[in-house]
C-alpha cells in the first residue's frame, strides 16, 4: 500500500512510494469558495449563506460535520431553481454561540435558513441529514421533496469508528496541525484518488478552509448524540424522499440509510456498492439527485 505524505509534492503531481504506476489522474475537487453573506436568524445566530440560481423551486442544502458550502455545492449543480447553501453554527464564518449544542440547535439553523429563503425542498448530507430529520419531527409537512445523502445517525449515536474519526478531525483543527489534519481528511478520498493532482487539490482546499476558519469546540459533543429518540417519529412525513447510502462507509453505515428509508412513508432508497461516490459515481449521483428534485 502506498503511503500518504504531507506536505504535497511541490509540483502538485502524484508522488508514490514503491513499485507500480502512479494513481490515476481522476476525480474532481470541491468547488472553490464563492462570496457569501452573513444572515441574522430569528434565534440570534448569524449564519454564513450562499444563494445561487433563480426562480422556483427553492432548495436548501445542509452539509456534514466539518464540511460546508464548498463541499455541498456539487450536489446542486444540476438542480433547477434557486439554491441556498449555508454553514451550520461552528463552521466557516457562522457564529459559535456557547455550547453544548444538540441536533435541535442544528435543526433551528436549518429551519431559519429555509424559512428566510422560502425553500420548499431540502437536501441533507450526513450531519445535515440528521438535522433535517430533527426538523421534520417538529414540522413533518415543511418540505415538498427531501434528499438524504449518507445519513450517519438516526436514533442511535454514532459507532466508535465514526466518533474516533470525528474526534481526530476536531483535535487536528484545534491544534492547527496541518499534517495530522491532512491524514484525517485524506480518508475522505478513495485510495485511487490519493496522491493524484485532483486529490492534492481537494486536500489543499479542505485544509486551507479548516485551518482558516476552524471548527468550534461546541461540535465535539455531537458524535455522542442522535437526532431522534425513535425513528418512528418520522411516520408523519409524507413528502417524497430520496435516501442515498453507500456500502462499506464506516462513517455512514448503510444500515442507517435503510432504517431511514423504512421510517419515511414515501421514500426511495438507493445504495452504491462502494464509498467515495462524489469521485467514483459523480455523474450518476448528479443525475439522480437533480432528476428527483427537478421532478
Amino acid at each position: 500500500m502506498r503511503g500518504f505524505r504531507w506536505p504535497p509534492p511541490p509540483d502538485g503531481g502524484p508522488r508514490t512510494w514503491g513499485p507500480g504506476p502512479g494513481a490515476p489522474r481522476t476525480g474532481r475537487p470541491a468547488l472553490p469558495d464563492p462570496e457569501t453573506d452573513l444572515v441574522t436568524t430569528p434565534h440570534g445566530v448569524r449564519l454564513e449563506r450562499l444563494v445561487t440560481g433563480t426562480g422556483d423551486p427553492v432548495t436548501v442544502f445542509a452539509h456534514g460535520l466539518g464540511n460546508g458550502i464548498a463541499t455541498t455545492r456539487p450536489f446542486g449543480s444540476a438542480v433547477t431553481g434557486r439554491k441556498i447553501f449555508f454553514q451550520f453554527r461552528g463552521h466557516g464564518r457562522s457564529d459559535s454561540p456557547p455550547g453544548p449544542w444538540s441536533y435541535l440547535d442544528l435543526a433551528r439553523d436549518l429551519r431559519a435558513i429555509a424559512d428566510l429563503g422560502g425553500a420548499t425542498r431540502a437536501f441533507g448530507a450526513s450531519l445535515g441529514a440528521g438535522a433535517l430529520c430533527r426538523l421534520l419531527v417538529e414540522s413533518p409537512e415543511r418540505f415538498e421533496r427531501l434528499v438524504f445523502f449518507l445519513p450517519a445517525v438516526l436514533d442511535t449515536p454514532r459507532g466508535e469508528v465514526a466518533r474516533a474519526r470525528l474526534s481526530d478531525l476536531l483535535d487536528a483543527v484545534a491544534d492547527g496541525d496541518a499534517s495530522a489534519l491532512a491524514d484525517v481528511v485524506s480518508l475522505e478520498l478513495p485510495p485511487a484518488v490519493r496522491n493524484t493532482p485532483a486529490g492534492w487539490a481537494y486536500l489543499r482546499q479542505r485544509l486551507d478552509q479548516l485551518l482558516r476558519d476552524g471548527l468550534a469546540p461546541g461540535l465535539a459533543g455531537l458524535p455522542e448524540q442522535a437526532p431522534l429518540r425513535d425513528a418512528a417519529a418520522l411516520a408523519g412525513v409524507t413528502a417524497p424522499a430520496l435516501v442515498i447510502g453507500c456500502a462499506g462507509d464506516d462513517l455512514h453505515p448503510v444500515a442507517v440509510a435503510e432504517q431511514l428509508a423504512a421510517a419515511l412513508p414515501q421514500a426511495t432508497l438507493h445504495v452504491y456498492d462502494r464509498p467515495g461516490v462524489l469521485w467514483t459515481e459523480r455523474a450518476d449521483l448528479r443525475e439522480r439527485i437533480s432528476t428527483f428534485l427537478n421532478g
